[in-house]
């Protein structure tokens, strides 16, 4: 059992840790409502959409409404996809594995709260939300959480982006117990391909449950990374679309997608991770990337990607080599900054047709060390230009990173500007701005954009040696510019990068700079990031380590309040919150919401 692997989407899917996979029919990954969409044309949608079109001004209106039930439960001592038993899972029973909609469909997604004492809510990764702050399915900030034992809620929102993405629930760490999936909206490509194979997830599994593991990694004392408070434990496992082997004897499976011989395969791989971050590469292909998170991108040819969790990478692979078994490898970084894993060789298996069942023989060579960053070298086919007068590095436009060691609790805390993140669950940011009360405890890291601005400007500093991938809701940001990664950054004698606006603002980029909704805050380094304020709500910016989620690392920025209540319907949170508000008191866990800590 040797790999460099990757998965593959095949008529015999296994159970995923969240739901059973089923993958999509011909017909539903198809492009029904595409009119000029072909295997020689992808750039072509329909008529008056193509991949040149903004659709942050122009989206199509297929008149169509997908609708989903996810119905959730809970199962102790679950038997995994590798044949190990997981202490604790939350598992998502639904028509489908994956969301699958046309560019410009809704959705309309009814969550279902089976579990036994655990409220939830659930948030739709990179989805805009453009006016529709109230479905961004974040507990404490847009909605009051979904009481458990029959609580039901519907999401609805408008498909005004195209590409890959995926769901996760937003509370108390159960991301990491399995409430996750896969999200494909059909749209233009900047290649044309044969072959959809749709989503890929890597992500990492757990065998202990998150409550428990989390418990240590809050210990300041009892580090799994010796000298480093708050640091995780590596991952039991790596699973390819749900699925793989036991690294430490029999049970499960590798995950095996399929290739056509001399057909071009696009390829929407999702990094949904607690934690892990890591390389993917495929031993005798290269991949070209069309698309990175819901941005479509000059095409760009690589042997291997790095994706940091919540990154996306939509692309191209041609089935040019020799009939056979090629394995997909996930490798990681040799920093251990960045997460690890005790499955020594995650893997799955790139299977050409009349290639058989056999393992593949060719182990492959290591990809370059990641040093923990993303790669930031992709170029936009919509422009974007930020104007360089607004940036000043003014230190009200500044965030900055640190860790924090309380001696009363022995808790750890990451802080963004000295303030760890807590918030109230029965009272979220939305509804204090229905009530037009703008007395938002400190500890909820409110920031408010003025009214008057344009774009937001932000440099985010980091003073530790853990990088972090850092996501915005309700917004692609464009990446100005960041520190070099630290080559040893959890050496002692590792010191912060501090910006230098002297010397370090001439490197930045603001015409057409890459833009995604996740990117990485280098270790003991700088990030800058700019998005245009032009979406009202309340929109989170955090780390999407699910750990430090829950440490605190997160803030929230108020945009155009005023217009808030003049675009939603603020009433529709009271029905939730009524009967979260009922359940509260019976609740056995007051503690930590994933990535909120809760007053």
């Amino acid at each position: 059992m040797r790999g460099w692997i990757f998965a593959a989407f095949v008529a015999q899917a296994a159970l995923t840790p969240c739901l059973a996979l089923v993958a999509p029919s011909k017909s539903e990954v198809s492009t029904p409502a595409a009119l000029c969409n072909t295997p020689s044309n992808r750039a072509c949608w329909m008529p008056g959409f193509n991949i040149n079109t903004d659709w942050e001004t122009s989206v199509p209106n297929t008149g169509v409404t997908r609708t989903y039930t996810f119905t959730l439960s809970e199962v102790d001592k679950y038997v995994g996809p590798d044949g190990q038993v997981k202490e604790k899972a939350m598992l998502i029973n639904s028509q489908s594995s994956w969301i699958v909609l046309d560019w410009g469909d809704r959705i309309n997604v009814t969550v279902v709260n089976n579990l036994r004492a655990n409220g939830t809510s659930f948030h739709w990764h990179g989805i805009r939300q453009l006016n529709n702050n109230i479905n961004d399915g974040v507990n404490g900030v847009t909605e009051c959480p979904i009481p458990p034992n029959g609580g039901t809620k519907t999401y609805s929102f408008l498909a005004t982006q195209y590409g890959s993405s995926w769901y996760h629930s937003h509370y108390a760490l159960q991301i990491a117990n399995g409430l996750t999936g896969s999200i494909l909206i059909n749209g233009p490509a900047s290649l044309p391909y044969d072959i959809d194979l749709g989503v890929l997830p890597i992500s990492d599994w757990y065998y202990g449950s998150a409550d428990n593991i989390f418990a240590r990694v809050n210990d300041p004392e009892n580090p799994f990374i010796p000298g480093v408070p708050g640091s995780p434990p590596p991952s039991d496992n790596i699973l390819f679309n749900g699925t793989n082997i036991n690294p430490t004897g029999p049970g499960g499976s590798y995950a095996r997608i399929l290739l056509t011989p001399g057909k071009r395969h696009r390829l929407r791989l999702i990094n949904p991770s607690v934690d892990n971050t890591f390389t993917v590469s495929i031993v005798g292909h290269s991949m070209t990337v069309i698309a990175n998170d819901f941005v479509p991108v000059d095409a760009f040819t690589t042997s291997h990607l790095y994706l940091s969790v919540g990154q996306r990478y939509d692309v191209t692979i041609d089935a040019s080599q020799p009939v056979d078994n090629y394995w997909i490898n996930v490798t990681f970084s040799g920093t251990g900054a960045c997460g690890s894993s005790k499955n020594p060789h995650p893997a799955a298996i790139l299977s050409y047709a009349g290639a058989g069942s056999t393992n593949p023989i060719n182990a492959g060579r290591p990809p370059p060390e990641s040093l923990c960053a993303d790669q930031t070298d992709f170029v936009p086919i919509v422009t974007r230009a930020v104007p360089r007068e607004l940036f000043t590095a003014a230190p009200s436009d500044s965030l900055a990173v640190t860790l924090d060691v309380d001696s009363k609790s022995s808790n750890v805390f990451w802080k963004v500007n000295g303030s760890s993140m807590e918030v109230i669950w029965e009272k979220p940011t939305l509804e204090f701005i229905a009530q037009n009360n703008n007395s938002y405890p400190a500890n909820e890291n409110t920031i408010t954009i003025p009214d008057n601005s344009n774009y937001s400007i932000w440099l985010v500093e980091n003073g530790s040696p853990i990088p972090h991938p850092m996501h915005l809701h309700g917004h692609d940001f464009m990446i100005l510019g960041r520190s070099a990664a630290t080559t040893n950054p959890l050496s002692p004698s590792a010191t912060p990068v501090v910006f230098e606006i002297a010397t370090d603002a001439s490197s930045l980029e603001f015409d057409n700079p890459p833009r995604r909704d996740a990117t990485v805050l280098p270790s003991f380094g700088w990030l800058v990031i700019a998005f245009q304020n032009d979406n009202p709500g309340a929109w989170l910016f955090h780390c999407h380590i699910a750990w430090h989620l829950s440490q605190g690392l997160s803030v929230q920025f108020l945009e155009q309040v005023d217009k808030v209540p003049q675009v939603m319907d603020l009433n529709e949170i009271e029905p939730n919150c009524d009967a979260w508000r009922e359940y509260a008191p019976a609740n056995p866990f007051g503690g930590l919401d994933s990535g909120l800590r809760r007053i």
